[in-house]
């Protein structure tokens, strides 16, 4: 599988890099701060790496804010929310996966600081490259909208991110290259209606 994700990634950079640089112009003329946001995420065996993304937010909004976005975050710049509902900000995360430190398919990496919250049987996620897309982030694509009001952090917990890592450990018994494909063609129509 590592094969496929270097070609798929080598190409899809190499073919996206007009669009990838018009955006990254696009992130630094509407907004003060740099193009990409590297967030820091835990990957296979437990390993942190940084998630290459376009920044969606007010520069410094991670030193200022959770890590988990809400409905309601003032944090989002106006490009960001475009970016964010068209998922092109995830394109950068190419260059993680032709780095080695993500798959096209795999459980989403996790912030650390959710990764804690773990329990031992939940870990066992972290035995997978993480991905671009998955299983649970395609049944989560609107999370945001979820996370509403003052409790957006427990529900996060202890209701998200516990079928989060349920819909992947699912996923994960009964991968196959066929099913990982067919995950790729879902997350491509869902992102494109």
């Amino acid at each position: 599988m590592r094969i496929i994700d270097v070609i798929a990634s080598g190409l899809g950079l190499l073919i996206l890099s007009p669009l990838l640089l018009v955006l990254a112009l696009l992130v630094k003329l509407t907004s003060p701060g740099p193009a990409f946001y590297r967030a820091a995420r835990v990957g296979k065996d437990g390993h942190p790496f940084r998630l290459y993304k376009f920044r969606t937010m007010v520069s410094g909004a991670d030193r200022t804010g959770p890590g988990i976005t809400t409905a309601d975050d003032t944090r989002i710049t106006h490009l960001g929310r475009f970016l964010r509902k068209t998922k092109l900000d995830e394109l950068p995360q190419l260059i993680n996966v032709l780095r080695g430190e993500m798959s096209l398919v795999g459980p989403r990496p996790e912030d650390p600081r959710y990764v804690a919250f773990y329990s031992p049987a939940q870990r066992q996620v972290l035995a997978a490259r993480p991905g671009i897309t998955s299983a649970a982030s395609l049944a989560f694509r609107d999370e945001a909208s979820i996370l509403q009001g003052s409790d957006w952090h427990r529900t996060y917990v202890e209701r998200i991110l516990p079928q989060k890592l349920a819909i992947d450990l699912a996923y994960l018994q009964r991968r196959t290259i066929w099913s990982d494909l067919v995950l790729i063609f879902r997350t491509v129509v869902a992102v494109v209606r």
